[in-house]
């Protein structure tokens, strides 16, 4: 079995488009994961909060650490536990910190989805979309079963901007989706609203055939990768993944299993994923495109890096990272 590899080619640069390394399965050996995967080549790592209680830690981790690209938002999940003034904190932490992004939002029918209500989720969803838009910030997207109800909204909003919408879409900053795992026929008209199509480790979990089909038919300026660390770790037969170094109380595991849903798979501490893994949906992306891995690397590499260069941000096109 062939083993993850322990370090990349030196040209070989990648940006982690989407990760949560704030979470607090794997948040106290950040420095760690954030070390071995610089040492392999991934030179950026979008960081993304989920709810007011993990923006502090985003904002922190990105003081520490020039390659942490900080976004804030209120993931779907979250949005029965949102206290009443959470969009003034929102609107805080961005005067607070100018160089981040919007994210992690979005919309959710699966199975933890379908138990919060959904126009709830709508609400809160195109608020922080009209905030990205405000800000003129990119925004990561998470999107489970409702792509047909994220197209409406973002359609919408394209109607209300028609002078801008007709050559950038509705937010020329740029939407990410996070994961991306809908339909090959769903690509063109995201990518006509200006989305980015970001892909994880739970692409794995698609059948090849599908997964091909779909990867074909997404525009190569509008690829991105990322791990979605700790979650979404690569499950194939010929590659053997390095867990994260380590050990979880059981209440850690009990209590994400309670609070959240993996799409290929439970939260243990076996299954967690780190941004290193991102060289294993490198490889695999890059054998259904039938494309080298060094030119998708870097073309992925300059996507994220131009989605992610607005205004304040500390991501520059002709820049790097420490």
């Amino acid at each position: 079995m062939a083993q993850a590899p322990a370090r990349a080619a030196s040209a070989v640069r990648l940006f982690d488009a989407h990760c949560h390394l704030q979470d607090p399965r794997v948040a106290a050996v950040a420095p760690t994961l954030i070390r071995a995967a610089a040492a392999s080549g991934v030179a950026r790592f979008a960081v993304n909060g989920t709810s007011e209680k993990d923006w502090h830690i985003v904002k922190q981790m990105a003081e520490e650490y020039p390659a942490v690209v900080p976004c804030f938002g209120l993931h779907p999940w979250w949005v029965r536990e949102r206290s009443p003034d959470w969009m003034d904190s929102l609107r805080r932490f961005f005067a607070e910190t100018p160089e981040a992004a919007v994210g992690e939002i979005g919309l959710d029918k699966g199975s933890h989805g379908k138990t919060i209500d959904f126009g709830e989720q709508v609400e809160v969803f195109q608020r922080q979309l009209e905030l990205a838009k405000e800000m003129d910030r990119p925004v990561s997207v998470h999107c489970v079963r409702a792509f047909g109800d994220l197209l409406e909204i973002l359609n919408i909003l394209c109607c209300l901007n028609i002078s801008t919408a007709r050559q950038t879409g509705p937010f020329p900053a740029g939407v990410l989706l996070h994961s991306y795992l809908g339909s090959a026929e769903m690509v063109s008209g995201l990518a006509n609203l200006g989305c980015y199509f970001s892909l994880s480790g739970f692409l794995t979990g698609m059948k090849s055939t599908k997964a091909k089909q779909m990867l074909k038919s997404i525009p190569l300026d509008r690829i991105l990768l990322e791990t979605d660390a700790p979650d979404a770790l690569p499950k194939l037969a010929d590659v053997s993944v390095s867990p994260v170094p380590v050990r979880i109380s059981d209440a850690d595991t009990e209590n994400h299993l309670k609070d959240s849903e993996s799409q290929t798979s439970t939260a243990s501490s076996e299954s967690l994923n780190h941004p290193e893994n991102i060289h294993i949906v490198l490889k695999y992306v890059a054998s259904l495109l039938e494309m080298p891995e060094a030119e998708l690397a870097e073309l992925s590499y300059k996507n994220a890096t131009k989605l992610f260069s607005y205004p304040g941000s500390k991501v520059h096109p002709e820049a790097g990272a420490i």
